[in-house]
């Protein structure tokens, strides 16, 4: 039996799905209920596995107070780049990080944060961490 694999946009949306719904606080079970579905249904639709329709994306948009176009930022298209500064390849590891709880957490905390100076040696201390954990590989 071939296993199927998720459509690269329906994937992409699904994390955008999950993106925001960590961002706005709503567990998978509170989505859920809001949609008539189970959690299990709303890990489909994030994983990309189930394909979201058009008139849910739009309750789902709803819900999560934001546009439909949201959930399609920086989606594959399939296309070649085009010239310029865009980094395809930068938006998906955000995309990805952000999609995670532990960048969620440290998005939020890190916004909260109103020294420029703080968020500044946080920086430094995290790219230290990255270069001495990468050393060790």
């Amino acid at each position: 039996m071939i296993k199927k694999v998720p459509n690269p946009i329906d994937k992409h949306v699904g994390s955008r799905v999950r993106m925001r719904r960590m961002l706005a606080g709503v567990s998978q079970e509170k989505l859920g209920d809001a949609l008539g579905l189970t959690f299990q249904q709303v890990q489909k639709y994030e994983k990309g596995s189930n394909r979201i329709s058009a008139s849910r994306l739009q309750q789902i948009a709803k819900m999560l107070d934001v546009p439909v176009a949201f959930f399609f930022d920086g989606a594959p298209t399939g296309d070649l780049p085009e010239p310029g500064f865009a980094d395809s390849a930068a938006t998906t590891y955000i995309s990805e990080f952000l999609a995670t709880s532990e960048g969620v957490q440290l998005t939020k905390a890190f916004t909260q944060i109103k020294s420029g100076r703080v968020r500044r040696r946080i920086i430094d201390l995290v790219e230290a961490l990255a270069e001495e954990d990468a050393g060790k590989a």
